[in-house]
């Protein structure tokens, strides 16, 4: 939060509690300020007249106008508020001061790279977990947009004070793995000129030849062909393909996480065991169930089966469980469509281990349909008929991918134009945005350097060079919103925005101009855009280049 909105904030929740002393601390406490979306209502904005409306027994615009009274008396010697007014249906806006407007941009000059870092909620603990495919084949569309949105959310979260972790869960057990084993060795067995039934749901891409190739083209084999060394060979390998894809689409993780081990450890039956002493689980029909319905689930939900085998709701539990004991304050997972169903049972999991609600958060990053010429691709993963993240970025790149894989909220359906992510021209989204830096760098550079102006920055009086300042004002607040919300997109459409209004600047006016003082605070102007499209792009994990 800067000092201005610190400032206003303090003046509204002095001025509420002038008005009404009897206004309730959480009412107070949770006054903020929004960015209006016309210009015309100010630079931040407030609604706390209408949440008072209620509680004060009286019109939201009578409450209005007595709190902007006396909040004018308030930030009277506060030369950063120009004026403030009301709207209806309770609105108060707050408009700023040109002096305060450039003390702004010479504010972010001054801090460079380092302008919109915070220290929201003073640094938390955090562990992110995402993408976490099974290991039977390439990575997907789906799951380059969870690597996509992962990652960025992980920057942004550093970026703004967090301590975080990147963490990939294998599910390297259980009843895929077993027919992958299967088709593995059925494919093998065809290499070798023998006779071999292919799974009836066995994995039919291609990859599933290679491996079986690969097998038969090493002259030593430890132990005997079964299904569970192709299996394991297979896991593997397709372990080795994933690490590499990731590493291409810029996403690292931290911790690489066997679900085998866990089973393997024990402490599925320890975290039950809990559970159980804590009187959340109960026996009917020979199976096990775990009392979700108390933490608001539909239903309760088997975890140890008649056959005495643990369901897939089992190791999650344990493996949250663990999480939380290792000292994270907040654990993030993004998960596809498929696994919906499980969000409300893991919650309910985790409160019964006593750990906070809103302690765990899980997006669900929705489905991906991929376009060509206009026409969406027919895919099927189980029936080897899909594009991987792998084709796409050798198509499109890294950068165009990982935007385009972020340019709708994540709990929305996305569309992704192959054409237009590859394309050179201002069509595209993420070149029209990395060529306002370039362009940005070529004109510093035709200046012969000019040094940017730190004093002088009043002559920068246009209505365009305004705007454009207060849309950098915003970029901690748009930041620490992606954060807030989880959701990088916010920072996409703020940088798309500010790449629109200097695209537009530029063509209204020269930067190096006749008059020295003129090109100096203009070249400072574009320095801090430059800045700030940087700072973004590089939480996008997108590249911010010199020349195009």
């Amino acid at each position: 939060m800067s000092k201005i909105e610190k400032n206003i904030i303090d003046a509204i929740q002095k001025s509420v509690r002038g008005v009404f002393p009897d206004c309730p601390e959480e009412i107070l406490a949770s006054v903020y300020l929004e960015i209006p979306k016309e210009k015309r209502f100010g630079d931040f904005s407030t609604n706390v007249a209408m949440r008072l409306a209620r509680e004060m027994k009286k019109p939201p615009m009578d409450i209005a106008a007595s709190v902007a009274g006396k909040a004018k008396e308030a930030l009277a010697s506060d030369d950063a508020v120009s004026d403030i007014k009301i709207e209806k249906p309770g609105f108060i806006n707050f408009y700023l001061s040109n002096k305060a407007v450039i003390e702004a941009l010479s504010k972010i000059l001054r801090e460079g790279s380092r302008f919109g870092r915070s220290s929201l909620e003073k640094g938390k603990k955090v562990q992110i977990e995402f993408v976490s495919a099974n290991p039977t084949g390439p990575l997907t569309v789906a799951h380059g947009r969870q690597a996509a949105v992962g990652d960025s959310l992980a920057r942004i979260l550093e970026f703004c004070g967090h301590r975080v972790t990147r963490e990939y869960y294998i599910n390297d057990e259980g009843v895929q793995m077993d027919i992958l084993g299967r088709s593995v060795r059925a494919r093998y067995l065809e290499a070798m000129g023998e006779k071999s039934e292919f799974p009836e749901n066995g994995y039919k891409g291609s990859y599933i030849h290679d491996i079986a190739q690969a097998v038969k083209g090493e002259a030593k084999q430890k132990g005997p062909l079964t299904d569970e060394f192709f299996a394991e060979y297979a896991s593997k390998r397709i372990m080795r393909m994933i690490k590499q894809d990731l590493k291409d689409f810029g996403v690292a993780f931290d911790v690489w996480y066997s679900q085998k081990k866990l089973s393997g450890s024990g402490k599925i039956k320890k975290a039950l065991s809990v559970l159980k002493a804590g009187g959340f689980l109960y026996e009917k029909a020979g199976a096990t169930w775990f009392r979700s319905t108390e933490f608001g689930d539909d239903k309760d939900r088997v975890v140890i089966k008649k056959d005495g085998v643990f369901t897939y709701l089992a190791p999650d539990i344990a493996y949250h469980k663990e999480k939380f004991e290792k000292g994270y304050e907040r654990v993030i997972n993004i998960w596809g469509p498929d696994h919906h169903g499980y969000v409300c049972r893991l919650r309910a999991a985790c409160q019964a281990f006593g750990f906070a609600k809103d302690a765990l958060s899980i997006l669900i990053a929705q489905l991906v349909t991929l376009y060509r010429d206009k026409k969406p691709i027919k895919m099927s993963t189980r029936e080897g008929e899909f594009i991987t993240l792998r084709q796409v970025i050798d198509e499109v790149g890294r950068d165009a991918g990982r935007f385009f894989f972020m340019m709708r909220r994540t709990d929305s359906h996305l569309d992704f134009d192959l054409e237009l992510a590859k394309a050179r021209t201002m069509d595209n989204p993420v070149y029209y945005i990395q060529y306002a830096h370039a362009r940005i760098s070529s004109i510093i550079s035709f200046s012969g350097n000019a040094a940017p102006a730190l004093k002088g920055l009043h002559v920068l009086d246009k209505p365009e060079e305004v705007n454009i300042i207060k849309t950098l004002m915003q970029y901690p607040k748009i930041v620490q919103g992606s954060a807030h919300n989880l959701e990088p997109y916010l920072l996409l459409a703020y940088l798309q925005d500010l790449a629109r209004l200097f695209h537009s600047y530029y063509d209204s006016y020269r930067v190096v101009t006749d008059d020295s003082a003129v090109t100096k605070a203009r070249i400072a102007l574009i320095k801090a855009i430059k800045t700030v499209l940087s700072s973004g792009l590089t939480l996008l994990g997108v590249s911010a280049p010199e020349k195009m």
